[in-house]
């Protein structure tokens, strides 16, 4: 009992549980509503985006996370702009563009001498985190889930028909931007715990399994935080006496709870 309870005992490892569950929630909740919009991709390239802004943030001297997340919002709404005034479909363009911007935030790293290791933005770095990153994550975790406990309704119908959204009277503009601004937010949050590569399963694994387990959105929210918070705790549990990094444990959790439920509902169906 004392060997298993050895992981508590630890500020570091405290303080690892403690982000776990602060990346775990709004990454959760804007699963859901991207795993039903199809915005797979979009989480993929707005994780991807911010590093040329944590790199120039850095020369700057300003907060890593303020230069994430300008850099976040910069790629979602020039490839919301593209899309409107090209033929190029969304996926194309969002392809194109997280591409570009990771590349440059590539260039400019190894261009430029920095005390920021690039492992740790890539992949996180959740058993080094501190306080400030905690108030960090903490207060853009109450911002996401507040906005989202507001407003799930009207983004729900958002993800589902927009144009019934708009003859309802609905800020469909605003949704919109408003759903990619906490997008950006979240990505910013989970950037110290699971870096920019693995974030996007945070972003995409929790909602993905709760689509299979239930058929109502109330129901799939709270299934997806669960699910996320069981699998990030969990994770850097395992990481401790495994040797391993937390957020690749976290991700395999979550990949292997994916199967479980695909493979559950596939069952089901056949019932």
């Amino acid at each position: 009992m004392e060997t298993l309870l050895a992981p508590l005992l630890f500020p570091f490892m405290q303080q690892a549980f403690a982000m776990a569950v602060l990346t775990a929630v709004p990454t959760a909740l804007l699963s859901c509503f991207l795993v039903l919009k199809g915005w797979s991709l979009m989480g993929d390239a707005v994780s991807h985006a911010v590093l040329p802004g944590v790199v120039l943030a850095y020369v700057a001297g300003v907060p890593l996370a303020l230069g994430a997340f300008a850099a976040g919002l910069a790629c979602s709404l020039g490839a919301g702009w593209l899309k409107e005034n090209s033929r190029i479909k969304e996926d194309a363009l969002l392809g194109v563009v997280f591409s570009g911007m990771f590349a440059l935030g590539i260039v400019l790293h190894t261009a430029i001498e920095t005390d920021v290791h690039l492992d740790h933005i890539l992949f996180g770095n959740m058993l080094g985190v501190g306080a400030a990153d905690l108030v960090q994550s903490g207060a853009i975790a109450v911002v996401v889930t507040g906005a989202i406990g507001l407003r799930w309704r009207d983004l729900l119908l958002h993800a589902f028909d927009p144009q019934q959204a708009r003859a309802l009277g609905l800020p469909v503009w605003s949704l919109h931007y408003g759903l990619l601004c906490l997008l950006s937010l979240a990505v910013v949050g989970a950037l110290t715990a699971t870096g920019i590569i693995l974030t996007i399963a945070m972003l995409i694994a929790p909602g993905a399994i709760a689509f299979l387990l239930t058929r109502r959105f109330g129901a799939m929210l709270v299934l997806a935080v669960g699910i996320a918070v069981i699998a990030s705790l969990l994770g850097v549990y395992l990481s401790f006496f495994l040797d391993s990094a937390s957020a690749p444990t976290i991700v395999l959790l979550l990949t292997a709870a994916f199967i479980a439920a695909l493979l559950s509902s596939g069952w089901a169906k056949r019932a």
